[in-house]
């Protein structure tokens, strides 16, 4: 019985094909083989810039979104900042006048709890924190008592002057005297707060 061999005889028809094609055949399929190669790895290199640059793009708008957002902030801050420093100075000035206005009001409250009776004030002038009270009664003794008593206030500083005390003759009320006094001004109270904010002196014990 006669065996063919089929397998050894196609491969020495496969390997007479490969011998067959020339070297510089062989040699053009390899640069083609390496140049496909090279392309597709360019043009996949290309595909992966696009992403990568598209990408980009979209974090630059993001982040061109999130700094107009930040600026819109800051700007609001800025806002809220000077409103708030407007309205500190207006909190301020309030201040201020209500502790300007406190002296008048409780020097005048003083001058009039000081008035002893059958004596009128007609006019009080003020320089700085010296006060001219001008006034008529009937009796020194009303005047001296008038200087006493806003003496004792301890609103006004000591001695208080009587400058002038004049008798008028009035033909209905009779012998008047007219008179006028000065008088310092000194606010009690904010001598008082000035040792509390200059805190203790060097003979106070240390806060324990």
């Amino acid at each position: 019985m006669i065996r063919i061999n089929l397998l050894a005889v196609e491969r020495e028809r496969v390997r007479k094909r490969v011998v067959l094609i020339p070297a510089a055949h062989r040699v053009t399929i390899g640069a083609t083989v390496i140049l496909v190669g090279t392309a597709a790895l360019i043009g996949w290199w290309f595909l992966t810039l696009r992403q990568q640059s598209a990408q980009l793009d979209i974090d630059l708008a993001q982040a061109e979104t999130e700094t107009r957002q930040v600026r819109s902030v800051l700007e609001q801050v800025r806002k809220f900042e000077s409103q708030k420093a407007m309205l500190q100075q207006r909190v301020t000035l309030i201040e201020q006048l209500r502790k300007g206005q406190y002296a008048p009001v409780h020097l005048l409250d003083e001058v009039s709890k000081s008035l002893p009776d059958r004596l009128w004030l007609s006019d009080l002038t003020q320089t700085g924190a010296d006060f001219t009270i001008g006034g008529m009664t009937d009796s020194l003794t009303a005047v001296s008592d008038f200087v006493a008593n806003l003496e004792g206030t301890r609103w006004f500083k000591k001695p208080v002057e009587i400058l002038d005390s004049q008798v008028q003759t009035d033909a209905k009320a009779g012998d008047l005297i007219k008179f006028q006094i000065k008088a310092q001004f000194v606010d009690p109270t904010a001598a008082a707060e000035a040792p509390a904010k200059a805190g203790p002196g060097r003979g106070a014990a240390p806060a324990k």
